[in-house]
C-alpha cells in the first residue's frame, strides 16, 4: 500500500485539535487518506484546521468539544459515526499541560481538575468511541509525555507527568480489556517537541535570560543522541503508523518519540 494510503478508508477522531500537534495530527489522517473527525474547545480553530487540511471538506467534519463532558465526548463519536458510518481510531491530543510546579507548591485542586482533562477526560472519549470500535476493531492511540517516565530538569510540571503516568498505565489495563475485540492501545511520548508550546517556551526563556534562543535550545538538545529535537510531525506520524494496519499487532506500549534524549 502506497504511503499515502496508510489510512485509506478509515475514520479517526482526534481530540484536541489547536494548532500544534492536533493539526498535525489531523492533516496526517488526511494527507493518508483517512477521514478526520477533529475536537476541541475553540470552534474557530477546528475551523481553520478544516479548511486547511480538507477545502472541499468531503474528509472531515469538526465540532466544538470539552473531554470533562461525557455528553460531548459522546456527540464527537456521533458525529463520526453519522458523517461516515464508522469509527476507526482514536487519537487522544487533548491535554492540559500548562500546570507548572512541584509537590510543595502544589494546588490539589488543580491536581485534580488536571486529572480530569488528562486522565478521566482521555478515558471518557474513549468510552464514547468502544461501541463503533468494538464493530470492526481499532485502534487508539494516546499521546503521552515523557515527563511521565523520566523528569525533565529544565521545568517542574510534576500534576502533567503524574496524570499522563497514570494515563500510561491505565493503557495496559485497556490493551487487555479490549484486546478480545481488536481493538489496540498504544501510548506515543514525545520529549521536548518542537512545536508552538516549545517554541514559545524557548523565546520566552531567551528573553527573560537576556540571551539568543539558539543558546536555550542547545541546552534542551545537549543530552538528545540526534542533533535536533523531534517535531509536532514526527510525533504526528508515530501517532498515523500506531493508527495503521502496519501496527496490527502492536499493542500495549508506549513509544518514546524524542531524538534520543530518553532510551528505553
Amino acid at each position: 500500500m502506497p504511503a499515502e494510503l496508510l489510512l485509506q478508508g478509515k475514520t479517526v477522531i482526534v481530540s484536541g485539535v489547536g494548532p500544534g500537534l492536533g493539526h498535525r495530527v489531523a492533516a496526517a489522517v488526511v494527507r493518508d487518506g483517512g477521514r478526520a473527525v477533529l475536537g476541541a474547545r475553540t470552534r474557530a480553530g477546528l475551523a481553520r484546521t478544516a479548511e486547511q487540511i480538507d477545502p472541499d471538506g468531503g474528509r472531515s467534519a469538526y465540532r466544538t468539544a470539552d473531554i470533562t463532558d461525557e455528553t460531548q465526548c459522546e456527540a464527537l463519536a456521533a458525529l463520526a459515526v453519522e458523517r461516515f458510518g464508522r469509527i476507526d481510531a482514536v487519537v487522544h491530543v487533548a491535554a492540559w499541560d500548562s500546570s507548572f510546579g512541584g509537590l510543595e507548591d502544589a494546588d490539589f485542586a488543580v491536581w485534580q481538575q488536571v486529572i480530569d482533562v488528562n486522565l478521566l477526560g482521555t478515558l471518557r472519549m474513549t468510552r464514547a468511541c468502544l461501541p463503533s470500535l468494538k464493530q470492526r476493531g481499532g485502534s487508539v492511540v494516546i499521546i503521552g509525555t515523557q515527563s511521565a517516565v523520566a523528569a525533565p530538569s529544565q521545568v517542574r510540571q510534576a500534576a502533567y507527568a503524574a496524570s499522563k503516568g497514570a494515563l500510561t498505565s491505565a493503557m495496559y489495563s485497556l490493551a487487555r480489556e479490549l484486546g478480545p475485540h481488536r481493538i489496540r492501545v498504544n501510548t506515543v511520548l514525545p520529549g521536548w517537541m518542537w512545536g508552538p508550546p516549545v517554541q514559545a517556551y524557548v523565546r520566552l526563556t531567551a528573553d527573560s535570560e537576556g540571551v539568543p534562543e539558539s543558546e536555550v535550545l542547545a541546552r534542551l538538545t545537549e543530552r538528545m543522541a540526534l542533533p535536533e529535537p523531534a517535531t509536532d510531525a514526527d510525533v504526528a506520524e508515530a501517532a498515523a503508523f500506531l493508527v495503521s494496519d502496519r501496527a496490527r499487532s502492536i499493542t500495549g506500549q508506549s513509544l518514546l518519540v524524542n531524538a534520543g534524549e530518553v532510551m528505553r
